[in-house]
């Protein structure tokens, strides 16, 4: 009977419908889940990296690219952006915990991926 229980727990919490088009929870997944958005929060997995360390990390993105994509990301709370006050300007990114907690299964998809795909021949 405790199932029965904790589904009622969580009936009665007010839910997010994914499946609605104006539920807020649909715009993070797409961000989230966006060309750029899994590359963003797979590089800042292990470390914080300023934006020219982003930039090169993930390769194929744009600067204007991964401009709107970490505005988005800090935006909905998944990345910190912090700047220095310097002359240029540093600006660092990181993860939330939030963040953090949404990029898990995704590091956890990359590497299930790159651990299946056959070994890459040499060219």
């Amino acid at each position: 009977m405790v199932g029965g229980v904790q589904h009622r727990q969580a009936e009665a919490e007010e839910r997010y419908d994914v499946f609605h088009t104006d539920c807020p929870a649909r715009d993070v997944v797409d961000h989230v889940t966006s060309r750029w958005g899994v590359w963003v929060l797979i590089s800042l997995r292990s470390n914080d990296l300023r934006f020219y360390e982003l930039r090169e990390s993930i390769r194929g993105i744009s600067e204007k690219m991964l401009a709107q994509t970490l505005r988005v990301l800090v935006r909905d709370g998944l990345v910190w952006r912090e700047v220095e006050p310097t002359t240029p300007p540093q600006v660092t990114y990181g993860l939330t915990e939030f963040g953090r907690d949404v990029g898990e299964p995704l590091t956890e998809l990359f590497d299930r991926i790159t651990q299946r795909l056959p070994p890459r021949s040499a060219e």
